[in-house]
């Protein structure tokens, strides 16, 4: 069993990750956590904080000469940052300077599209800064770092992972566009906005122009794409083990996401059924699906096809009009606080989704394959692949048990 947790605040001394139930050998790397905390940043219409504020990571415990032992793994993301905030988020009782207390006034104007006046009705706060120093976006530094573990043990299976933009605002990818694969990775961390369709970035970027001039910010949609994958991770047996239905919650869990798609998603809600399913066909390789409108699950199972999940995000609700809302302290119409300037963060939204999706898998591998070492992982997964009776293996599962042998 797979289990992670995350702490921390956005203005606090750092961020603290968990990873308990990662197998022993399992390559980590700080150059490769860093390398995904830097693909974080990445984006066209990011705000300064992305200059300025530094990940200092560090590893607590769980890795030696870089390995895992089979311990929980303990990361720790300093925030270089913290000097200023010392006084305004002490752990401590301390009487503010004149200094600090400019960034320490209360925040008494709840942000609409936030956790603020929510969050201050649920936890009983008259301000809003005990909310928003954890619902902010700043803790998915932390799930990107554990995404990093999580898509190294699945590398270690054959099993690869990529994202990119599909849409920003009303700008999207054309429909039959290729699909990237993992080898496309630097490709598109080079592009603006992260996507693989440079006629179609360029357009995005002038979106993006557009909405900074109006002093507006713009959403998108992001898709995360995992090759390699065996059938039946999974299970059709209750709710709570479906595949689709764990990613899912997963992506939705990342702050700002308001929708998630498996496969063709709500596109097949427009389809009849004769368009909408993939069909099977025998070939001399095993079993094949005709289309991949799925997206890589059935029966809240993975199919072993390429696995395509879509999670769409709200425009950043921080908007630099700042939008109306109630100044609690005085019930008085006000504008909203404003903490930060980005006009898109979708690009990094799929950073993020990439993590949540990695991790959702490294947890379901470990469900239906088990081991307490890579070694005994890849054994198993092997053996799996190899009992599935020949009438019953479909094309990408005889590749995947290929894969599976070069490995073992």
């Amino acid at each position: 069993m797979l289990r992670v947790l995350t702490a921390g605040e956005s203005h606090g001394p750092e961020l603290v990750a968990i990873m308990e139930g990662l197998p022993s050998g399992v390559p980590i790397s700080l150059d490769d956590i860093r390398a995904d905390l830097a693909r974080r940043k990445l984006g066209y219409g990011r705000g300064s904080r992305m200059k300025f504020e530094e990940d200092e990571l560090a590893i607590s415990g769980g890795v030696r000469h870089g390995l895992s032992m089979g311990s929980p793994i303990a990361l720790r993301i300093g925030n270089t940052e913290w000097p200023k905030w010392v006084e305004v988020m002490s752990p401590e009782p301390v009487e503010l300077t004149e200094k600090s207390r400019g960034r320490g006034a209360a925040l008494t104007r709840p942000r609409p599209g936030h956790a603020d006046l929510v969050g201050m009705q649920k936890y009983a706060f008259d301000e809003s800064r005990p909310i928003l120093e954890r619902a902010s976006a700043r803790e998915t530094a932390a799930r990107v770092a554990l995404g990093t573990l999580a898509r190294s043990f699945l590398a270690e299976l054959g099993i690869r992972l990529v994202s990119h933009t599909l849409s920003i605002g009303p700008v999207r990818v054309p429909d039959d566009a290729e699909l990237p694969t993992p080898d496309d990775v630097d490709t598109l961390d080079a592009d603006p906005l992260r996507c693989f369709d440079p006629e179609t970035s360029a357009r995005m970027v002038a979106e993006v122009d557009a909405a900074r001039r109006d002093g507006d910010t713009l959403g998108g949609i992001v898709e995360v794409l995992a090759y390699g994958l065996p059938p039946g991770l999974g299970s059709h047996v209750h709710w709570d083990r479906r595949l689709d239905g764990k990613l899912a919650q997963a992506i939705m869990s990342i702050q700002a996401i308001k929708g998630v798609e498996v496969g063709d998603g709500f596109e097949t809600t427009r389809r009849r059924g004769s368009a909408a399913h993939d069909e099977l066909f025998a070939t001399g390789d095993g079993i094949t699906r005709g289309s991949d409108r799925a997206g890589g699950t059935e029966g809240g199972m993975s199919t072993g096809t390429v696995l395509r999940v879509r999670a769409g995000m709200k425009p950043i609700a921080t908007v630099p009009h700042s939008l109306r809302t109630v100044d609690v302290a005085t019930g008085d119409t006000a504008t909203a606080h404003h903490q930060r300037s980005d006009v898109c963060a979708v690009p990094a939204a799929g950073v993020v989704a990439e993590a949540m999706v990695a991790i959702v898998l490294a947890e379901s591998v470990l469900e239906k394959f088990g081991g307490d070492s890579i070694g005994e992982t890849r054994r198993n997964l092997t053996s799996y692949l190899a009992s599935i009776p020949e009438t019953l293996r479909t094309t990408s599962a005889s590749e995947a048990a290929l894969l599976s042998d070069d490995l073992a």
